[in-house]
């Protein structure tokens, strides 16, 4: 208490010009329009660079939220492309109004399912992620794993509980994922010599295959895990190889594995069938 009244003490010539210069500035505004506009005018900014600040800030500690709140829009969006359906024929069928729009969900061939990146390498000979999320417990070994923009990123290896491992395409022994070219039907496979990150070749192309610098590399659709014509990546050396009749075709893909902090399983509803049929064959054959 002492203290305070030293201060006042001490500090009063400076307090009384305050108040009165206070008072002084309310009857000016309050009694000229032109003041008060001027007044009014200037408080408007301030309060407007202060309230923009303190966006930016909230804004910051809200990206997180943000973030899941695109991916999981991301996820809905990817559910409804086009491709992730089988159209059935209806030519000789009876086709009435009162079928519902929503019944072609049951001719649904993939689902998009949503996770986070906790683990990933770029810099091995074998590189995996590893994912997370509330999906997780839906996924299965061999689903097909995309980006955020729907590029291929890999293929799921192990799940285990909450998480899961996906072998990258940043794998040298392992990573053999079928691809063609957007502009023709040439299909190969998609390899990785194990040398620079986000750089990886395509084998068994033709030499009368048509490909030039800037072409689209995508899924071939051969394939139960990954829906066809998803982007793998763009051609940026193309080379006739002397051992055979191929291209040596080289190109930067798509997704950024310096980046991943979301990806989606590819939930195939054909997969089982499918792998159901191949292993009949193969013991059969065995």
């Amino acid at each position: 208490m002492r203290n305070i009244f030293i201060f006042l003490r001490h500090y009063s010539h400076l307090l009384l010009l305050l108040f009165l210069q206070a008072i002084c500035i309310y009857f000016i505004v309050s009694y000229s329009k032109t003041h008060q506009a001027a007044f009014s005018n200037t408080m408007n900014n301030f309060t407007g660079k202060i309230n923009g600040q303190y966006n930016k800030v909230e804004y910051y500690f809200n990206l997180s939220r943000t973030n899941d709140s695109l991916v999981k829009a991301n996820e809905i969006l990817y559910n409804k492309l086009r491709n992730n359906f089988n159209i059935p024929d209806s030519a000789n069928k009876l086709v009435v109004d009162s079928v519902r729009i929503d019944s072609l969900i049951r001719y649904r061939k993939f689902n998009y399912l949503s996770a986070k990146v906790v683990s990933n390498s770029v810099s091995l000979q074998s590189n995996f992620i590893v994912i997370t999320g509330e999906n997780v417990k839906l996924f299965k070994k061999g689903m097909g794993v995309v980006g955020v923009n729907n590029d291929v990123v890999g293929v799921i290896t192990e799940v285990d509980g909450d998480y899961a491992v996906v072998m990258s395409l940043l794998h040298k022994d392992n990573s053999k994922i079928s691809g063609k070219l957007f502009k023709g039907t040439e299909t190969g496979t998609i390899i990785w010599n194990g040398v620079q990150p986000n750089i990886l070749s395509l084998t068994n192309i033709p030499k009368s295959a048509k490909v030039a610098k800037g072409d689209s590399i995508i899924t071939s659709g051969y394939s139960a895990f990954f829906p066809k014509g998803i982007l793998i990546g763009r051609v940026i050396d193309v080379k006739p190889e002397t051992a055979n009749n191929n291209f040596k075709i080289t190109f930067k893909s798509a997704a950024d594995f310096y980046n991943l902090e979301y990806v989606y399983a590819i939930q195939s509803i054909d997969a089982e069938p499918i792998n159901n049929i191949l292993e009949k064959n193969k013991a059969a054959t065995n």
